[in-house]
């Protein structure tokens, strides 16, 4: 993968997550507030709890940091997947999100 397309693929990532929260907060109480900062997403829970998405371009990966943890994500057969084995980006997000913020929430690509 050349760093333009994964930073076309990574940028996606970013998108939806913006867009994920916009619906959440749309259709829920969750009020997720995230801010945007280059290639960083930051995601704000009502309890004060935080979600971080940022790239690392030089080795093509999206990291995660949440209260279950850190993982990192590298592009592979049409998804993000965990270098650890630990499942898809999304679900992990879907998964920290619900637990952050004490309700179900799903994010998708």
């Amino acid at each position: 993968m050349t760093d333009s397309e994964f930073m076309d693929q990574a940028e996606r990532v970013l998108a939806a997550i913006e867009s994920g929260c916009d619906r959440i907060n749309d259709a829920t109480d969750a009020d997720i507030d995230n801010q945007r900062v280059g290639g960083m997403v930051t995601l704000k829970f009502a309890n004060g709890s935080e979600i971080v998405v940022n790239l690392q371009k030089p080795l093509h990966e999206i990291w995660l940091a949440a209260r279950s943890g850190g993982y990192h994500y590298r592009f592979d057969a049409g998804q993000w997947v965990d270098t650890k084995g630990q499942g898809e980006f999304f679900a992990r997000l879907s998964a920290d999100a619900s637990e952050q913020s004490g309700q179900s929430l799903v994010f998708e690509p």
